[in-house]
């Protein structure tokens, strides 16, 4: 199935309006791929077709399954490595020292996709830190309904489990069913899931937050919407919090009030006069 031009431009626009995220010009063929079933699944004969059912129609779940499948929900267990020793090894320390009176330290991972890196977080606070004198709440969000619903399941494919997931930890908090795995009770517990779509205004939906994880994430908006996100960000995380982006991320020229802060051999991000 081939898309016409005027098709892909709906198609980016949709995008763009409901999530914010830049598809750029040449990524016709990723469309055709990732629609293509979809417009199958609505016995459509073609893409054309496809699209005109979308233009017809007024908002509803099968533009929600277009935007599902034109997002990037790639993710794997322990991405990167460097922000989780970071997270054990420099920030949580440090907060704990700031939190003794509370003995809580809350966490965001945005855009959390299908729950890698918020169960990632959840088994390293088990493995470094004291959870009978600490409560480290985790909220993972995501504009997803389809990954959210699979991440509450904490129920995870082998080939999954094999990407970034040591082996002592899949043996220590999954339980094997079959072909897939399952991460335990007390692992699963330590998250809460919510549907948040960054693009939008949250308004006081969140509560303060110390650690935010935003990582791979402001690479797919354009300049204005990382700004404007940025700067949510900032209201939601605590004056002494720190701010975890990805690898090809920064703050510089897009948020002046954020400034970087060496952890180890990886570079997070805090408020400056904190």
């Amino acid at each position: 199935m081939s898309l016409a031009p005027l098709d892909f431009d709906y198609v980016r626009s949709l995008v763009k309006q409901h999530t914010a995220i830049v598809i750029d010009s040449g990524k016709e063929y990723l469309a055709e791929t990732r629609l293509a079933p979809l417009a199958a699944q609505h016995g459509c004969d073609s893409l054309r077709e496809f699209v005109a059912l979308l233009r017809r129609e007024r908002f509803s779940g099968v533009h929600r399954k277009v935007l599902d499948a034109m997002t990037n929900n790639e993710t794997w267990f322990f991405r990167d490595a460097h922000p989780f020793a970071a997270l054990t090894q420099v920030v949580i320390p440090d907060l704990m020292e700031r939190r003794a009176a509370a003995r809580q330290i809350g966490i965001w991972s945005a855009a959390c996709s299908s729950g890698q890196e918020p169960y990632s977080i959840a088994m390293a606070l088990r493995e470094n830190f004291d959870l009978a004198m600490w409560k480290f709440p985790i909220l993972a969000s995501d504009f997803s309904d389809t990954v959210l619903e699979r991440a509450r399941t904490g129920v995870f494919r082998q080939m999954e489990v094999n990407r970034g997931l040591p082996a002592r930890l899949l043996t220590r908090y999954f339980l094997q069913q079959g072909l897939h795995w399952q991460l335990k009770p007390e692992v699963r517990g330590m998250v809460s899931f919510r549907f948040l779509n960054l693009a939008e205004p949250w308004g006081s939906a969140l509560p303060a937050m110390d650690v935010v994880f935003l990582r791979n994430v402001l690479i797919y908006f354009d300049v204005a919407t990382r700004q404007s996100i940025l700067a949510r960000v900032r209201r939601v995380l605590a004056p002494d919090g720190y701010l975890f982006l990805g690898c090809a991320e920064t703050t510089l020229n897009l948020d002046a009030d954020f400034e970087p802060v060496a952890a180890g051999n990886y570079t997070c991000y805090r408020r400056k006069g904190r």
